[in-house]
């Protein structure tokens, strides 16, 4: 065979596995309102950037005839590239080939990418879109699922992990996403689900759409499975790149910085008037969010889920943080089974990749009610409690407003570890509300008047933040104007921290 020859076979088989499952599958793809595989990684990456590797891999099975039907790639597009600069991994499911079936080729594929981003330190990006297990191969493909888990587990908290599910996603499928740090869907073309909707029909007789089961929305609202959704492709791949750029590249590295035009020590006179006078009355905590990062920006993470909490990604003074903030304008901020297991794991992901940790409190407590207690909020509410002792990044915390019984305990306060303690005249600090206080210590015993001279008496004493102060439980009392300024302060004096746990293998978390 001479020279050109070779050249043309090698172009040959190149257009064959960059061709995927040919030109009519591709078209079906495309009418689905979906990318293929290599447009979602031109798109995710920075331009020109993208190195393929294992392009040539087929797979191995012989049964069924599918030993008669071989395409260079089998499957999976996978490689590394760039984001901002940065580099990353990513693989990327090819729906066209076998319905994006994971074969044990395609395992081994996954697996050099996953072990190649541990190795060098940086990020790996899975874009999901799948049919599940090849089942041509049987246990092979079931073993090639196990692997990729394996390594999931073993570099979490190590690489950033993270998943976008561009289409179905079933059966063994949605369980290394699951085992990665943040999961992206696409809104109306994108599924999950362990069982789909004809089995649950055939097994327990409930009629359900792919869409109610395992749509974004579902996953967004319900299930808390999903923490971003994008209204299409294009937009989904784009907050991808928009949190990488808040994260490190592992778990050794800081998380970038960005040069901040947003001047450091300004102050907003308008965030004097957010906590209202009224200890009842709602407000956004977003409000006050807002005008104390850089330029508004706020990256918010699982925005429909559990809104009493709310979680995201920020910059104060240029250098990235981690935003915990109790809601007031949803069920009162108190905190619940599912507010308390979303920002245990925010908080973890942060800690795992030392990002620092601003806490926002305005909490009333747990809430009660034989729901919450059969649900087990006791341990799920031990998680929160959990992580933010266990975390040994810089912990900021402000108490804009209430800070009732165990919940004040639970937020980041000085008793578990928080660096600063911050808290604007407006906090009270307190084992309960004053009402509940009262009625407790004097069981009915009073005349109406008596009773309100109690509660104000008591709303006196612990409606405030300076018996905590006194005791040096809040380090300093605060205008809400100079919120900005005293936190980026607070972040610059505990950038060097250096803390660490007790040595141990690792600790039990409430599960």
């Amino acid at each position: 065979m001479d020279l050109k020859a070779k050249f043309e076979k090698f172009e040959l088989l190149n257009k064959q596995a960059e061709s995927g499952g040919g030109a009519e599958r591709i078209e079906k793809q495309h009418s689905s309102g979906k990318k293929t595989a290599r447009e979602r990684v031109a798109f995710l990456l920075d331009s020109g950037t993208f190195n393929e590797i294992d392009k040539m891999v087929t797979h191995r099975g012989t049964d069924f005839g599918i030993d008669k039907s071989k395409i260079p790639g089998d499957g999976v597009v996978s490689g590394y590239g760039k984001i901002n600069g940065r580099l990353v991994y990513v693989f990327a499911q090819d729906f066209t080939v076998f319905g994006g079936t994971l074969s044990r080729a395609n395992a081994d594929k996954i697996l050099k990418i996953q072990e190649l981003a541990i190795k060098m330190g940086a990020p790996l990006i899975g874009l999901n879109d799948s049919g599940g297990a090849r089942i041509q191969e049987g246990v092979e493909s079931l073993a090639g699922y196990a692997d990729i888990f394996y390594n999931n587990v073993l570099s979490s908290g190590v690489i950033p992990q993270i998943s976008a599910i561009m289409g179905a996603c079933a059966g063994g499928a949605v369980y290394s996403p699951a085992l990665t740090d943040f999961i992206f869907m696409v809104e109306k073309t994108s599924h999950m689900f362990v069982t789909g909707p004809e089995v649950i029909k055939t097994v327990t007789h409930e009629d359900v759409t792919k869409e109610e089961l395992g749509g974004a929305t579902t996953h967004a609202s319900k299930s808390g499975v999903a923490h971003f959704t994008g209204s299409d492709e294009e937009q989904t791949l784009m907050m991808v790149r928009e949190l990488i750029s808040f994260i490190p590249s592992n778990n050794m590295d800081e998380p970038p910085l960005k040069i901040c035009t947003d001047p450091e020590n300004r102050t907003d006179i308008s965030l004097n008037q957010v906590v209202p006078v009224d200890p009842n009355k709602p407000y956004d905590i977003k409000d006050i969010i807002h005008k104390i990062i850089d330029d508004e920006h706020f990256l918010e993470v699982q925005p429909h889920y559990a809104a009493n909490m709310v979680i995201g990604f920020a910059r104060m003074g240029g250098k990235p943080i981690g935003i915990v903030a109790n809601q007031p304008a949803y069920l009162a901020g108190v905190l619940d089974i599912n507010s308390s297991a979303k920002a245990a794991r925010f908080v973890r992901f942060c800690d795992a990749f030392n990002i620092p940790l601003v806490t926002l409190v305005d909490v009333p407590g747990f809430l009660p009610g034989t729901g919450q207690e059969f649900g087990g909020i006791i341990k799920h509410g031990a998680k929160l409690l959990y992580a933010f002792a266990e975390a040994t990044v810089a912990k900021i915390t402000l108490i804009t407003r209430k800070a009732y019984g165990g919940a004040y305990d639970v937020m980041s306060s000085k008793h578990i570890g928080g660096d600063v303690n911050f808290a604007y005249p407006t906090a009270e600090i307190a084992v309960m509300g004053p009402e509940g206080a009262i009625n407790i210590l004097h069981r009915g015993k009073l005349s109406e008047e008596e009773r309100i001279a109690a509660v104000e008496e008591y709303r006196e004493k612990f409606a405030n933040p300076y018996r905590a102060a006194a005791l040096g439980y809040i380090d300093e009392i605060i205008l809400p104007q100079d919120t900005r300024s005293k936190i980026i302060q607070a972040l610059h004096m505990t950038h060097n921290k250096r803390k660490s746990n007790l040595p141990r293998k690792h600790g039990n978390i409430p599960l």
